[in-house]
């Protein structure tokens, strides 16, 4: 499937130019124009997906081995200290672009905090009441 009007899916298929470091028959994998840091990625499926809970399990079970295989990558290549691997889901949790795609950010020693939150607390009923709700929604 494919959405004519979908910037990543014209980025997918080659339409619209961009900096590829890896493509086989189900993904590019660019490199992001607003980067987090130096090397930050972007995988993109070339089948359209709105995100990841309307996404093919075929295919999603494919990403993390390629986020894997790209994050060492970028360890090797770029000599970052680690990475981040994030996928938003919907509006409120930052996506902005409605095509299912996965960032990979490289990490340096030294460099700015990203991708962190402050953790809170809560007692074990309501972590017991969270877990029924999700739960019955399986």
């Amino acid at each position: 499937m494919r959405e004519d009007n979908c910037i990543f899916c014209k980025i997918a298929r080659g339409e619209i130019p961009s900096t590829t470091v890896y493509e086989d028959g189900d993904f590019r994998v660019i490199l992001d124009l607003g980067p987090a840091s130096k090397g930050h990625a972007l995988i993109l499926p070339k089948e359209h997906f709105k995100d990841l809970c309307e996404a093919d399990p075929v295919v999603t079970a494919k990403i993390l081995p390629l986020a894997g295989r790209i994050g060492k990558a970028m360890k090797t290549g770029l000599g970052a200290s680690g990475f981040n691997v994030v996928q938003n889901n919907g509006t409120s949790a930052g996506q902005t672009v409605f095509h299912l795609h996965v960032h990979v950010i490289p990490r340096y020693e030294g460099g700015p905090a990203m991708v962190g939150w402050t953790p809170g607390k809560e007692n074990a009923e309501e972590l017991e009441r969270t877990a029924d709700v999700i739960k019955g929604a399986l």
